[in-house]
């Protein structure tokens, strides 16, 4: 019996030993390899909030951040017990974008994924690597020309008139509630981005939830599944090797394949031949002899790249300008001084704005979509720390670019937590002079910028221009008055959403 129970007792030992060394192994794996390692925890890694939800991640990386940037280039992170490298130096950051960016072709997420897992999401750029995303590149960058943007523009305006009728009509019936603005405007991305790139209208202005608006929110609505595999795979990295994630439900992937396949064949009957992204899908299909799947998964690009990002975009810069009434004055002034004898913005004008682009863009700095990026090094290269040390990376080391932190750091953006369009206009030096030093990356940058950001942009524009110039926008006493990021999402987004009250300058 005394027997049995000490073999008991060093077998739990033992198991308890193999369990401790596992959950430390990696806790100076940074150390090891010869740089500065940020305080990691067993469990947590570098960011207790992966864990603890008390607040946005993004502010875990931005407090390492500021710990390091004035003495190194870089400092290892774990991510769980996953070794990552924080690139803090934003000439080093615009040099993996850019210069090198042979050595870090890929995004991290091309390992959580593959085609029998999520057919569309595996097949998005953003997703692809090596030649597969360079050949789809080159299929895709010609459906989104500056002709054919400017081609359905004149259905951009359509669906922002639909936008202002409804706005008014929802004001009617809650006068003081105030109107959920990331709600209005995925309705408003929804119907443009389907009118736009599927040549079909969404009925997302109606209080019944259309089966376009529907399924493309169930899309969004996934990303717990995300968190939860993050986890897991931070854990256990190897986890990848026998389970990939499904992003894309299965009946939305049915759904959308099944409406790509009845767009095209409508668009076949009708023979039409217009400047639109559809034309060119049934070009594409019929000289590569591509598949419905296929075409539904570069559709779904452009449908997922601008239903949520820019709905995000469009509600905080008009949250910034609801705050700040004399900006707004300056907006509309500038809108309807260029106003058409049809009360309308043309496509050029709506593009050249410059105090619009400006505000957007500032918008886009403060709550950035994308509050960090994860590359992955594609070859054994070299990074030289600011003491001149030298690290070699390693193929598949992976590299976390700190989006969110260079928007918000005082030594690039004077007074960064204000909202100060001004900084992007170009009398002061405009985007390009930021774009030039890599310190900002709403979109990315280099060769993997967003295929879709034109036309984002475009979309964006239009519906800030239309609002501002028919509404005076006031925040609701529901939403708070500073800037501080929701904590569950990967998105730059408000806690607590964004609720903004419309006047009728014409009522």
């Amino acid at each position: 019996m005394l027997e049995t129970w000490l073999i008991t007792l060093i077998l739990a030992g033992v198991i308890a030993g193999l369990i401790y060394c596992f959950l430390t192994w990696n806790l100076h794996y940074w150390e090891r390899r010869g740089i500065k390692q940020a305080k990691s925890f067993t469990l947590v890694g570098s960011f207790p909030s992966t864990f603890s939800h008390q607040r946005n991640i993004a502010y875990d990386i931005d407090d390492i951040y500021r710990a390091y940037k004035d003495a190194e280039n870089f400092v290892g992170v774990l991510m769980m017990r996953t070794p990552k490298l924080l690139v803090i130096d934003s000439a080093l950051v615009q040099q993996i974008f850019v210069k090198d960016f042979q050595n870090f072709h890929d995004n991290e997420i091309s390992q959580t994924v593959d085609e029998k897992s999520d057919f569309i999401l595996a097949n998005n750029p953003f997703v692809l690597t090596g030649n597969k995303w360079k050949e789809r590149r080159m299929e895709i960058i010609p459906a989104m020309t500056p002709n054919r943007i400017k081609a359905v523009y004149p259905i951009t305006l359509e669906v922002c008139q639909r936008l202002i009728h409804y706005i008014k009509e929802q004001t009617k019936r809650s006068a003081t509630e105030g109107l959920d603005a990331s709600e209005l405007f995925l309705r408003y991305t929804s119907e443009v981005v389907s009118e736009c790139i599927l040549g079909i209208r969404a009925n997302s202005f109606n209080d019944e939830s259309s089966p376009i608006y529907a399924n493309t929110k169930k899309i969004f609505n996934q990303t717990y599944i995300f968190r939860v595999y993050q986890l897991l795979t931070g854990f256990i990295p190897a986890v990848r090797n026998f389970y990939k994630m499904r992003f894309f439900p299965k009946d939305v992937e049915e759904f959308f394949i099944d409406l790509m396949q009845r767009t095209l064949d409508l668009r076949r009957k009708q023979n039409v031949d217009r400047v639109d992204f559809i034309n060119y899908m049934l070009q594409l299909q019929q000289k590569r002899n591509i598949s419905t799947p296929e075409i539904t998964s570069h559709v779904m690009s452009y449908m997922t790249d601008g239903f949520l990002t820019t709905a995000t975009a469009i509600t905080h810069c008009l949250l910034l300008l609801a705050r700040h009434q004399d900006k707004q004055r300056q907006l509309r002034q500038e809108i309807t001084e260029h106003l058409d004898e049809h009360r309308n913005l043309s496509f050029e004008v709506l593009s050249d704005l410059p105090y619009l682009d400006a505000c957007l863009h500032e918008a886009l700095r403060i709550f950035s979509p994308i509050l960090f990026n994860k590359k992955l090094c594609t070859n054994s290269c070299e990074l030289v720390n600011k003491n001149g040390s030298i690290l070699k990376l390693q193929k598949n080391d992976v590299i976390m670019i700190p989006a969110h932190s260079l928007h918000h750091d005082e030594c690039i953006y004077e007074e960064p937590e204000l909202f100060k369009p001004e900084r992007f206009l170009p009398e002061n030096g405009g985007l390009k002079s930021y774009r030039d030093r890599g310190v900002l990356l709403a979109f990315g940058d280099g060769p993997r910028v967003c295929l879709g950001m034109r036309f984002a942009l475009t979309q964006s524009k239009a519906a800030i221009a239309e609002v501002v110039r028919n509404f005076v926008i006031k925040p609701n006493p529901k939403t708070r008055s500073d800037n501080t990021l929701t904590k569950d999402s990967f998105f730059g987004s408000l806690e607590g959403g964004v609720w903004l009250d419309f006047e009728s300058i014409n009522a």
